[in-house]
């Protein structure tokens, strides 16, 4: 069949790597493939001829799937609309076909099936036999048609951890305090919902839980914070980024930015609620933006969801093996307890373009909190510690050298 060539897009997370891993064991195991090849920085680095050849030892991969962060590099590029500017595709396949690919597979989140959805459909317009695979990965969890992605479970952990941690500090002084955490989710608020996790026998917290899914009110927050305050001096917030108003207007303090995707860039919120309630209730109040480390946090990798990663990354060569293009894997849930999952594949013009959003009814009707059955879908994600070399005190990641250092003239 030629070569497999893999690259990595959008936001990189904790589990993106195991899906690279994936691939490349898929890949080998077929016996279908003579080498296995990395596209540095994603399409970017494709059509900019940035390839370099993938390692297939045991040992390095396993280093792989435990290092945060894309391996190979990622990008943030949209692809023209098929038509409008096909030079861009007659790059990538001239490329592709100058250094033997008959399988491209892109990991990445919505944006990153848009270009492999635009690549395959061009691909069948000139009657290319590459196959473009989609490989899924994001900490927003978003994908449509999978029950999850590969990263939000290692996030939703962290986020987790991060807010028991949090519960511990700030639960030391007896003046009343109020601790705003904002975690990412522009649009849906799977990974703030996690933070409902932090919750055990002893800590309540967070007691307010704010997503994107339903229209946020300052009134109405205002008065949630008066309300816990009055059952207890330590009250704790999680809030998604990207909460709006009942206008649909971003309550984020930065508003301006754009990214090329015409997605707003979000961030403040936290520190606008911080001082919401300084205004409101004149008490001491902090806020906290965990911003990127919620997607770089390998060493409190859930191991089902790294586990998951490769085993999607296996099913993509699979589906290349078999023919197929235009096409991605995806998990579907079994049962929770015990917590089963089965690997079937979509076309991939069904989740281009498509959000998954928290489901109404998994969010209390005041819409400040979540339910069980949130709580029931995220515990299973989050299970398994990752095995993690160390040196001095500090883990032992792969080498990335090779993504920062410029090229000579």
């Amino acid at each position: 069949m030629g070569n497999a060539l893999v690259a990595q897009s959008g936001g990189p997370t904790t589990a993106i790597n195991a899906s690279l891993v994936g691939v490349v064991k898929g890949a080998v195991a077929s016996g279908k493939f003579d080498k296995v090849l990395g596209g540095l920085h994603g399409i970017v680095g494709v059509m900019d001829e940035k390839i370099v050849e993938v390692s297939t030892d045991e040992a390095e991969l396993s280093l792989i799937y435990r290092t945060p962060s894309s391996y190979l590099g990622s990008c943030r590029y949209k692809m023209p609309l098929v038509g409008e500017d096909d030079a861009l595709y007659d790059r990538v396949l001239e490329v592709l076909t100058k250094w033997d690919v008959s399988a491209f597979f892109y990991i990445g989140g919505n944006d990153s099936m848009d270009t492999i959805a635009k690549l395959a459909t061009y691909g069948k317009q000139v009657g290319s036999d590459i196959r473009f695979i989609g490989v899924p990965k994001t900490i927003d969890n978003d994908l449509v048609c999978t029950d999850h992605a590969p990263g939000y479970g290692s996030a939703a952990k962290y986020i987790a951890t991060s807010m028991l941690e949090i519960a511990h500090d700030t639960a030391v002084y007896e003046a009343p305090c109020v601790t705003i955490v904002e975690i990412m989710g522009r649009d849906a608020g799977w990974l703030t919902a996690s933070a409902a996790l932090a919750r055990n026998s002893y800590n309540p917290t967070p007691q307010l839980i704010y997503l994107p899914e339903v229209a946020f009110s300052r009134t109405r927050f205002i008065q949630d914070v008066k309300d816990c305050l009055s059952k207890t001096n330590n009250v704790v917030v999680a809030v998604s980024e990207g909460i709006r108003d009942d206008k649909g207007l971003y309550l984020s303090a930065k508003m301006k930015a754009e990214d090329k995707f015409g997605h707003m860039q979000l961030s403040g919120v936290g520190k606008y609620l911080e001082n919401l309630v300084k205004d409101e209730l004149s008490i001491k109040c902090r806020s906290v933006e965990l911003s990127i480390l919620q997607r770089c946090a390998a060493h409190i990798a859930s191991k089902t969801d790294l586990d998951e990663a490769v085993e999607l990354g296996k099913e993509a060569a699979n589906l290349a093996e078999q023919g197929l293009t235009g096409v991605m894997p995806i998990l579907k849930r079994g049962s929770n307890d015990p917590y089963t999952v089965i690997l079937q594949h979509v076309d991939i013009s069904t989740i281009a373009n498509q959000e998954s959003k928290v489901p109404r009814e998994w969010i209390n009707e005041l819409g400040n909190d979540v339910t069980d059955k949130m709580i029931e879908y995220i515990k299973p994600l989050v299970q398994g510690e990752v095995v993690i070399g160390y040196s001095e005190g500090l883990p032992v990641y792969g080498d990335i050298s090779h993504l920062t250092k410029k090229e000579e003239g």
